[in-house]
């Protein structure tokens, strides 16, 4: 059950009790003064008054001390109404209340270890803790660094938060952008002697940068059409989208390639660089229809060893839009070689056969 606190009942209100017994004189002046009604008692008033203060005294007399319980029940509801509408005024901060803050300010927002803080200024530092032990100095660690070529952003505030990296409570990683390079030469080697692993990819010079293989994260089908559906979407370069039928042929084609070197290929080889040398040996002779490429041979050979191979199954499909491109060139041929019209002069029309 919970405990009242009288103290905090009964000290605001006991001045109220003292300003009640005062107004029982009051009551006793009205009641003393002459006069037999209201008119006569209010123009005797004063020497009511006189002969109530004679005795310093309050009075107890039933009349005297409801007049004193009710004034001073007014008085306290009064202050009461007040306070509740009262509005917040700061006064002399027309002007606004900022200013610079102090080692005191800072203090509760600052681990005791200097290892254990992102680095500000040189003065001020901000706790890695995201759960210090007073709730209300809990701050995000978003840092915005805003200042031109030049001015030290790098110097000043980069590299030595870069330098925090010796923290054993609160062990980070870092994701930097480094356009000119340098900083990966200046504070590479720090990094990794505190036994941090170094990743850099380099859009420039690729020759300089780690690479990333795809196929490596491939575990079933539906992960090959993911790596066929991301490299045709960033192949297909800029401006309007090509005939449909193109897209799907060419999804075909690599779904096929790509499952083939996932299934059968060496792991090894299992890279982008053997999809390429796929492509590049897919010959075709529109003279020899007939004609097979090594691709097609290779096919042809896992067809018969595992004729419900899902690269085979794909490639089929392939093979199968190969097949209507071909009917497509026969019947422009066709069409090519039937009789034309032609339109010399407004009412003649003359026939040729090709």
């Amino acid at each position: 059950m919970k405990q009242v606190n009288w103290k905090k009942i009964l000290l605001p209100n006991l001045p109220y009790v003292f300003i009640a017994l005062f107004c029982t004189k009051l009551g006793q002046a009205a009641r003393l003064a002459p006069g037999e009604d209201f008119a006569g008692k209010f123009l005797h008033f004063m020497e009511g008054l006189s002969t109530a203060f004679a005795i310093p005294l309050p009075s107890f007399h039933p009349v005297d001390l409801c007049v004193g319980i009710a004034i001073a029940a007014a008085m306290r509801l009064g202050v009461y109404v007040k306070g509740k509408n009262a509005k917040k005024f700061r006064k002399n901060m027309e002007y606004g209340s900022a200013r610079w803050g102090t080692a005191e300010d800072i203090r509760p927002y600052v681990d005791p270890v200097f290892a254990n803080n992102i680095i500000l200024t040189q003065t001020e530092s901000l706790t890695m803790n995201n759960r210090p032990a007073d709730p209300k100095t809990a701050r995000n660690k978003n840092v915005l660094i805003i200042g031109g070529s030049g001015s030290g952003k790098t110097r000043f505030w980069l590299k030595p938060n870069l330098m925090q990296c010796t923290s054993k409570k609160y062990p980070v990683s870092f994701v930097v952008t480094d356009p000119k390079g340098g900083i990966v030469n200046e504070c590479g080697k720090m990094l990794l002697h505190f036994g941090y692993r170094l990743k850099i990819l380099n859009t420039i010079n690729f020759k300089k940068s780690m690479h990333f293989n795809p196929f490596a994260y491939i575990h079933s089908e539906k992960d090959i059409l993911k790596v066929v559906t991301a490299l045709i979407a960033n192949t297909k370069g800029e401006g309007k989208a090509g005939d449909d039928f193109w897209v799907k042929a060419e999804t075909l084609l690599y779904t096929a390639l790509i499952g083939y070197i996932h299934y059968e290929a060496p792991v090894e080889e299992q890279n982008f660089s053997t999809l390429i040398e796929f492509i590049n040996a897919m010959e075709v002779r529109e003279d020899d229809e007939e004609f097979q490429n090594p691709v097609d041979m290779m096919f042809a050979e896992l067809e018969k060893e595992k004729p419900q191979h899902f690269a085979v199954r794909q490639y089929k499909k392939y093979k199968l839009a190969a097949g209507v491109v071909c009917f497509r060139r026969l019947l422009n041929q066709s069409i090519g070689k039937s009789p034309k019209t032609y339109t010399t002069k407004k009412g003649e029309t003359a026939w040729t056969q090709e």
